[in-house]
């Protein structure tokens, strides 16, 4: 049985740069990757462009429940120290919208560097190791493996992911661990994930896109609006929209069973409703046809699904639907669509700057398996790699 000084259950952002945190300040570090290479999430990361972070690095972004922790781990390693760490690793970047992107628009820049730095700090990786168990040892711990290699240690950072894409690597097994040490795991739920959505228009407007207001809207309740692409598919909707605001929904259907779920879509945001009827007037007055009652508002095919909305020639009732459409939301896609988890290990039992276990000295966390949540727009990334730097640096 190999003796190390940190384990690190879990090759992705968070666990290479808490290796790489941990050997610079003198430890000895083994990874434990349950995939053939490190990093593969990365690679996918921002649609292969990697969102490295950004420029609004504020708590603020994340769950309230776990904003007290993040903003303790940004204190330790903020905005300007992961652009800093990135930079002298090689990385040359930039910004556009406030999000923080590699000079190359390739992801697979982003994990060359942290490998090549791994390299030359020679921190060893074991591939192909399944953590299953954690458990006490005389001077520490012991981790073991689904095939029974066990490797000791005197501290473990467990920074294994949340859920989604499991074939990237992340497919919730740290919360088992987790949850074996004492921990109460929130239930995980697919985040930044498109919905089910059983309606005609998404059926004959599949593959169509528009730019669009779009509201969540949980027993009668707003719960988010946003602006932003929407995508009509086969199954529903998806687009920078609906991941926008997925999250509630996801927790409203997954988590808590809530039959009462909408989606409420502005489909021409750039018209006040006001505006709009007027607009319309102007079309009815010069007897344009049904299916072109919508052309150069919306695109084209919108004249054939609407065709039953135009047929009314009721103003109020072409507004309404045109700006206050309603969709109930069924479901959402599973876990090899969602970009993100919401859910993990609850973040009230670790310990502020450190991420310790409050029940187990020498346990540490780091990444998506806590519920922190995040926004899109580069906080996920950002807050694996400062509490991935975070729990590194502790003895």
């Amino acid at each position: 049985m190999r003796k190390i000084g940190t384990v690190i259950i879990g090759g992705g952002a968070a666990g290479i740069v808490a290796a790489i945190s941990a050997k610079r300040k003198g430890d000895s570090v083994l990874i434990c990757e349950r995939l053939p290479q490190l990093g593969k999430k990365i690679l996918a990361s921002g649609n292969g462009r990697c969102n490295l972070l950004n420029e609004d690095m504020s708590e603020t972004y994340y769950k309230d429940s776990a904003q007290k922790l993040v903003k303790s781990v940004f204190s330790k390693f903020s905005k300007n120290d992961i652009f800093d760490f990135f930079n002298k690793l090689g990385l040359e970047m930039y910004s556009k919208d406030g999000r923080i992107f590699p000079i190359t628009n390739q992801a697979s820049s982003v994990l060359k560097v942290l490998e090549m730095e791994l390299k030359r700090l020679a921190v060893p990786s074991e591939l192909g190791f399944e953590a299953a168990h954690i458990s006490d040892s005389k001077d520490g711990f012991a981790v073991r493996s689904k095939k029974g290699l066990a490797i000791k240690c005197e501290k473990v950072i467990i920074a294994g992911g949340g859920k989604s894409y499991p074939a990237l690597g992340s497919d919730g097994s740290s919360y088992l661990l987790a949850s074996e040490l004492g921990h109460t795991i929130i239930e995980p739920v697919p985040s930044a994930v498109p919905f089910v959505v059983k309606d005609s228009l998404c059926r004959i407007l599949q593959g169509q896109k528009i730019f669009a207001g779009v509201k969540s809207v949980i027993d009668g309740k707003i719960t988010s609006e946003v602006s932003g692409e929407l995508l009509f598919t086969k199954y529903g909707l998806s687009g920078t929209s609906i991941l926008d605001i997925s999250e509630h929904i996801s927790v409203a259907l997954n988590r808590h069973k809530k039959k009462d779920v909408f989606v409420l879509i502005d489909m021409v945001p750039f018209f006040s409703k006001e505006e709009l009827g007027k607009e319309l007037a102007k079309r009815m007055e010069r007897k344009i046809l049904q299916e072109d009652f919508f052309a150069g508002i919306l695109p084209n095919k919108f004249g054939i699904a609407l065709k039953d909305l135009a047929d009314r020639r009721e103003i109020g009732g072409m507004v309404e639907g045109l700006k206050d459409r309603r969709f109930r939301v069924i479901g959402t896609r599973g876990w090899n669509e969602a970009e993100f988890t919401s859910g993990g290990v609850n973040v009230s039992a670790v310990k502020e700057h450190t991420l310790e276990s409050k029940f187990k000295k020498g346990i540490y966390f780091a990444g998506e398996v806590l519920d922190v949540g995040g926004k899109r727009g580069g906080y996920h990334l950002a807050w694996a790699w400062a509490s991935g730097f975070a729990a590194g640096l502790t003895e």
